[in-house]
């Protein structure tokens, strides 16, 4: 054999290798190893490359018990900063954390289009309009590839619902397909070129998405000049021949389903693959392990968490500059650390206040290195103000229809939060060695162990038992309901007396596994305050589960804790404490129950008896704050009654003293919303055409999609898209417009105008005057922010090219087209408040391809 040939950086010699490499090598490459890991070939030294979720945050390889990841704030609250650089910022920390996982490529970011609240996974995109989506993911993706690590953009192209999200069939015009959906893909292409590329589940006006050849040769690989690697969605590739023909060059995970070498050493013996499509797909994937080897990740890598400060200061800026002032009547806001008139008492009320609401469910959910709730974080920046200001805290409601996980409520023995686990071979009563296998500290209990092994067991059959075991201590005397789900058999456990029985007879439910799992099963028993109880749950896996779950893996089990209690009388608590009081903080919103891979929401409302307490508490005590924790829009039937709204999102770690930083001031608020927040669902532009039906999705609000909807028809959103409050004031003037041909440069004035140090984004809107075709009133085309002290000013200058500042997509052409003509440059803080404006002239129309 000849020698074996590398490059710089220990590259691959890919022409020496399409030559060396045997056709069964070549099929072996173009799927993956495992879950996490693509195929190496140690003949030749080609190595086996590890990838990593990402969206918010770096797993690493595991589901269950993973090394701690820091966790940022979910997609939606990333875009609104608008901040390209501390975007960038932002993807160099998840390229350096990638590293610490030993993943050469993260799985993000994502990129899809917010079309409804009700997406599932909204929270893990960006934006409603394009031009956020785009910068937003090109800035992440130039962080991640700073780092020399490979950013795998997603979910390509049209993944923006989760209701039957393999099959659907999504249908839509192509120049809705081009202006909105594509173009947040084209734009991260042109400005931060993603190394890789994930294929979406669904269809596209009749074919899937993973094996079309217009889509991704004629599109994304001749249009766009794309060269970078395309690899499929989890276990979303659908044919062989198809799929290898139009370029999807990785199947995902491994072992494959569809390019095994015998079927596909046929297909190509048959002339129905050709083996020039074998070499072809094989050079991306060989240029994808090159790309990775930049990335310099040692082959023995252990996973380990990143405990440097400054990872959590930069979590912490950047969870400040996401939340959204929505509303501050009165100058409500900010509070006072230390005790002022008519502000001497403040009661932080709701289903979040003692529960951190890092993140959405599915890949975006990870073992978080720590999370601050905002009861934490508002006690400690009170701490801060000598504690002179008094805090009291209530429920007031209940959020979620299962149990909280109470991985952080528990003790375990060494008397940290969390709950302790014990491995064993054997189920309880055994009589002899049960065989301990494991002892692990866990920090939640929702638990999935399709992971977990051992030397001890058969990884063919995973039966083997864990007991849960932690200290609980109730904040008040009541009853206390306890439960669990799982697939599997549980008991609950507590002082010994067996308190919830979901082993000796179960019942299917919905909770837990996409309704693989049992429901959840309760029990009660009577607490005192402050008294330690010791909880225990015995759990045997899967192959102890009396239903039907068609798992192959050792399945898990949910627990949970929480006061029994009635809607009624929780927010009767409430009223009366919010009376007895100066301020009341109203912590409510979804939770990873709500807004998750897997499931779309039902309907834009918190669920609950949310809304109910925040109308009683409003009417008890008038000086109400709202703090919303939500990735998409929800319902605020109550939002002219209170006079301040903040919006939160999904704040990773840092969420509790981002809130706090905001609520007293310590940081000067400057988010601006992501998307358009509407009055009630109906009034949404995909109201009538959103989820599956018969299989397919009628995009029928074409290019009219958010902000270009409500002001086509002239219908005021609760909140416009863009919009965002600041403790200070500002003032937009002088604008300068110039156009030399090719692109139109933008300058203005930004004066903050009040008494406070803040920051101000900056919005380039255009309108193209008596178009030849329906057009959105504005198109959001630019962004700038910038930091201003009070009283000073300073410039904005922006540069946008004429061709993307006019064009439109020309279906009868096939081609972007822009007119000549009159277009009004629109400048404001959000879409909805225009300060400034002035005008360009083109004196030509032209078409054009490419980015």
């Amino acid at each position: 054999m000849s020698p074996i040939k590398t490059t710089s950086y220990n590259q691959l010699d890919i022409d020496y290798l399409i030559d060396e490499l045997t056709l069964a090598e070549k099929i072996s490459l173009l799927a993956g190893k495992d879950f996490w890991h693509t195929v190496p070939i140690p003949r030749v030294k080609i190595p086996s490359i590890r990838v990593s979720d990402g969206p918010n945050g770096i797993r690493g390889t595991k589901f269950f018990n993973g090394v701690p990841s820091n966790c940022f704030p979910c997609g939606t609250g990333l875009a609104a900063t608008f901040n390209k650089d501390l975007l960038v910022e932002s993807g160099e920390l998840m390229g350096k954390e990638a590293k610490l996982k030993g993943a050469a490529i993260i799985l993000g970011p994502t990129c899809n289009i917010i079309r409804s609240p009700l997406g599932g996974r909204s929270f893990e995109s960006y934006s409603e309009d394009p031009l956020l989506s785009g910068i937003a993911a090109a800035s992440v993706i130039k962080g991640i590839q700073n780092e020399k690590v490979v950013a795998c953009l997603k979910h390509f192209v049209c993944n923006d619902q989760e209701d039957d999200r393999r099959a659907v069939d999504t249908l839509l015009t192509d120049r809705a397909f081009r202006e909105i959906y594509l173009k947040p893909f084209h734009i991260a292409i042109r400005d931060s070129n993603p190394k890789s590329f994930m294929t979406s589940y669904n269809k596209i006006n009749g074919e899937h998405v993973s094996q079309s050849k217009k889509i991704l040769q004629d599109i994304l690989r001749k249009e766009l000049n794309y060269t970078g690697t395309i690899m499929s969605d989890w276990y979303g590739v659908y044919s062989t021949k198809e799929a290898l023909d139009a370029g999807l060059n990785l199947e995902m995970p491994g072992p494959t389903r569809f390019r095994q070498i015998n079927q596909v050493l046929q297909a190509v013996q048959s002339n129905e693959v050709s083996e020039d499509v074998i070499d072809e797909n094989v050079r991306y994937i060989l240029r994808l392990v090159n790309e990775s080897l930049k990335a310099e990740i040692p082959d023995d890598v252990v996973e380990s968490p990143n405990d440097d400060p400054a990872a959590g200061e930069l979590l912490r800026k950047v969870g400040d500059e996401s939340i959204v002032l929505l509303k501050n009547e009165n100058n409500i806001l900010p509070l006072s650390k230390t005790k002022i008139e008519g502000q001497g008492k403040i009661a932080v009320i709701g289903p979040n206040v003692k529960v951190a609401q890092d993140s959405g469910g599915g890949s975006a959910s990870m073992t978080t290195r720590y999370k601050i709730t905002p009861w934490e974080g508002i006690q400690t920046k009170l701490e801060e103000g000598n504690n002179t200001v008094g805090l009291e805290y209530s429920l007031g409601a209940f959020l979620d229809s299962t149990l909280p996980d109470v991985g952080l409520t528990l003790f375990n023995e060494e008397g940290e939060k969390g709950l302790n686990a014990r491995f064993y071979k054997h189920p309880p009563g055994h009589k002899g060695d049960r065989l301990l296998l494991e002892e692990l500290k866990l920090s939640t209990s929702r638990v999935l162990l399709s992971d977990y092994s051992s030397e001890h067991l058969d990884p063919n059959k995973p039966l083997y038992y864990v007991d849960f075991t932690g200290t609980y201590i109730p904040d008040e005397t009541a009853e206390y309901n306890f439960g669990t789900s799982c697939v599997g058999t549980a008991q609950i456990f507590v002082d010994d007396a067996l308190v919830v029985d979901n082993k000796t007879k179960q019942t299917k439910g919905d909770a837990y596994f996409l309704g693989m799992g049992t429901r959840e099963e309760r029990g009660s028993v009577h607490l005192e305050k402050g008294v330690s109880y010791n909880v225990r749950v015995e759990f045997g896996t899967a192959p102890t589960y009396t239903l039907e779950s068609g798992l192959e893996d050792a399945g898990g089990v949910y627990f949970g804790i929480q006061i029994k209690s009635t809607p009624e009388v929780e927010i009767s608590k409430a009223v009366k404490l919010a009376k007895e009081v100066d301020t009341v903080v109203l912590v409510v919103g979804l939770s990873k129950e709500c807004e998750s891979e897997g499931f779309d929401r039902p309907d834009m409302d918190i669920p609950g008896s949310t809304n109910e307490l925040i109308e009683q508490v409003v009417k008890a005590n008038p000086n109400v704050i709202v703090v919303n924790q939500s990735g998409s829009p929800v319902t605020m039937p109550w939002a002219e009654k209170v006079p301040a709204i903040i919006q939160a999102w999904f704040g990773g770690n840092e969420l509790g003293n981002t809130i706090a930083d905001v609520l007293f001031g310590d940081y000067n608020p400057s988010g601006k919303l992501s998307m358009t927040f509407p009055k009630r669902l109906q009034d949404n532009p995909s109201y009538f055409n959103f989820g599956s039906s018969n299989g397919e999705v009628l995009y029928g609000e074409d290019v009219f999609v958010g902000y270009r909807y409500y002001e086509k028809i002239d219908l005021k959103p609760l909140f416009a898209f863009g919009h965002g409050l600041s403790y200070t004031s500002f003032e937009l003037d002088e604008l300068v417009v110039t156009n030399d041909g090719d692109s139109v440069d933008i300058k203005v004035r930004v004066t903050n105008t009040g008494k406070l140090a803040g920051a101000e984004v900056v919005q380039i809107y255009i309108e193209q005057e008596n178009p030849l075709i329906p057009r959105p009133k504005k198109e959001l085309k630019d962004f700038g922010k910038i930091h201003l002290e009070a009283g000073k000013s300073g410039i904005v200058e922006l540069s946008i090219s004429i061709k993307e500042a006019t064009s439109y997509w020309n279906v009868s052409k096939r081609k972007w087209q822009s007119d000549k003509g009159t277009y009004k440059v629109l400048v404001g803080t959000s879409s909805d408040k225009i300060e400034v404006e002035d005008k360009f002239i083109t004196s030509k129309t032209f078409n054009w391809v490419g980015v």
